[in-house]
């Protein structure tokens, strides 16, 4: 048999997995005991300390000891009860797991108590109570998370990562409980409070900001069984992967793979490819539809009526988003919102000639012998523009057959290409007027960390006040573009798409930015955008490939248009 301090430190990597683990087990216990403020203050990403305090029904001092036990709980008391859990805690792991692998100490004190209790466990093992001064509620101090677990800390990721997930978990229960002030103090700094008025709109802006929070569209479906509420983004609203899709399932946070896909299909024929909504649903059923007790981190769940809940969902959502943000038509952009050639750097330098410089003239007048092509670039021909398709695709003719090319990353290219080429004499373009950017925590915290190499990309960013940002200059080359929508591409989560600049930080900051500025599928362009779209395209480097490493264009040779018109049999 093994040790019990073994089999403590064995079963608590199941339900500790990181130090986010940690919040969300306390977190769950403060909203079980009924608290309507939670306070959560965090130093060294979790692995110094973490603290969650909360107002509720406190723990009596009898049974502090008991509470740090393996399997003690006062949430089921029969078999019968597993079938029918109203509670999130249930399985009487989470104190004794977080107190086998930290230096924990539990204060707490009931109502009817004049005084609190606290214990201090190290390691799992537990010392005597004593008697001390609290108010009304627990309080939970988590020291030196992992200090017996090396192994455990080598793995974990880096502080900035690990302070996301802690942010994005507390930022997730805020939505839930609306009805619960939660604050979240991050190294000293407040990162989020909410005042707990029931109003999610209120915490949406909190979380990302006031704009943003005013085009979130409300879901509303109230059913007899299954009801589902929330707010999910407008189509023109999206992320790069599908972090920000978030489901409570009976106000417990689930990943399930059912609700993500559900919620997606609902954006059907409104998002390109490679986009995901912000979604943030409620979906409340009957206990004995949902069985939670799948895994120790209580975050699956398996549904008695899978489909039906999927359907549910996806009705909802996409009855929101009709009524909301109905199918857009396709229109010409306005003047000044139409893709034109990149602006010249500040001091441009002397460009060689090349094949689409005219001829030179003679002399007498007459037109001098076209001298023989200079040697391009492995690329693509010289192309000339038939039209747009669908306000996405230019067809365009060359000597080899047709080309289909998409423009939205033709555009990434040519930007891309364009930036990285005057990487060495990069200058600031000083807007008219700062343009101010709020964000969540977690994406501020990762701005943080990437404000030097944004400097010496010449961008202009400072500090105005918590998790926003003033953008004073950007680089010249961005000159007409968003400067909003540039800052907020730096701070997106990894796309799955960017392993080709996996360990190139300055690139893949590079390829966001003209990934969220460049030309969109949808836009119709006027014949002298789309010709300068493909000179500027023939000019690239690697014309072939956008810089995430997907198709610019496809190759419709004459030998195959042959084969289809059935000209020329198969060789």
């Amino acid at each position: 048999m093994l040790p019990q301090e073994l089999a403590s430190q064995i079963a608590a990597g199941e339900v500790v997995e990181r130090p986010a683990s940690v919040v969300k087990e306390l977190i769950e216990n403060a909203l079980d005991a009924g608290a309507s403020r939670i306070q959560v203050r965090i130093e060294g990403a979790g692995q110094r300390l973490i603290e969650v305090s909360d107002d509720g029904l406190g723990i009596p001092v009898s049974e502090l000891p008991l509470a740090l036990e393996r399997h003690a709980t006062s949430k089921l008391s029969t078999p019968e009860d597993l079938g029918h859990i109203h509670t999130l805690g249930f399985r009487g792991e989470a104190l004794a797991a977080i107190a086998s692998v930290s230096r924990f100490t539990l204060t707490s004190r009931p109502a009817e108590s004049e005084a609190a209790a606290r214990i201090q466990v190290d390691a799992g093992k537990q010392a005597g109570l004593e008697q001390v001064g609290a108010p009304v509620g627990t309080l939970a101090h988590v020291e030196d998370l992992f200090f017996n677990l090396p192994a455990r800390r080598k793995f974990l990721k880096g502080d900035v990562t690990e302070r996301r997930h802690i942010s994005q978990l507390v930022a997730r229960y805020a939505l839930a409980y609306p009805q619960v002030a939660f604050e979240l103090q991050v190294d000293g700094k407040h990162t989020l409070q909410t005042s707990g008025n029931r109003d999610r709109r209120e915490i949406l802006a909190a979380l990302y900001d006031a704009g943003m929070a005013r085009r979130m569209i409300p879901v509303e479906a109230p059913d007899a069984e299954i009801a589902v509420t929330g707010f999910i983004s407008p189509p023109e609203l999206t992320r790069a992967n599908r972090a920000e899709l978030t489901f409570f399932v009976n106000g417990r946070w689930v990943q399930d793979s059912a609700l993500a896909a559900a919620a997606v299909q609902a954006y059907h024929g409104m998002l390109m490819v490679g986009r995901y909504p912000l979604v943030v649903l409620f979906v409340e059923m009957p206990s004995e539809l949902v069985d939670v007790n799948v895994h120790p981190t209580k975050a699956e769940v398996r549904f008695a009526q899978r489909d039906r809940v999927f359907t549910t969902v996806q009705r909802a959502v996409r009855r929101a988003l009709l009524a909301h943000a109905p199918v857009p038509q396709l229109e010409p952009l306005q003047p000044g919102l139409a893709w034109r050639p990149m602006p010249a750097p500040p001091e441009p330098m002397p460009e060689p000639e090349s094949e689409l410089a005219a001829p030179p003239e003679a002399e007498d007048g007459e037109q001098a012998e076209a001298a023989s092509p200079q040697p391009r670039l492995p690329g693509v021909p010289l192309l000339r523009l038939v039209g747009q398709v669908g306000a996405a695709y230019l067809v365009a003719e060359a000597p080899d057959g047709l080309y289909l090319v998409d423009q939205h990353a033709a555009h990434e290219r040519v930007l891309f290409e364009r930036f990285r080429s005057q990487r060495q004499q990069l200058g600031s373009q000083i807007l008219l007027e700062p343009v101010t950017v709020q964000l969540p925590a977690a994406q501020a915290e990762l701005l943080e960390s990437q404000l030097d190499t944004l400097r010496e990309l010449a961008f202009e960013i400072e500090p105005f006040g918590p998790q926003t940002y003033k953008v004073r200059a950007i680089p010249a080359v961005l000159l007409g573009s968003d400067p909003e929508a540039a800052l907020r591409a730096v701070v997106e989560d990894f796309e799955e798409d960017e392993q080709p600049l996996e360990k190139q930080l300055e690139a893949r900051l590079i390829a966001r930015i003209c990934k969220r500025i460049a030309v969109k599928a949808g836009q119709t362009l006027s014949p002298e955008a789309q010709r300068a779209l493909l000179r500027d395209l023939e000019a690239c480097e690697a014309p072939r490939t956008c810089p995430h490493g997907r198709p610019t264009m496809i190759h419709l040779s004459i030998d195959l248009l042959e084969k289809q018109f059935g000209r020329r049999g198969a060789r």
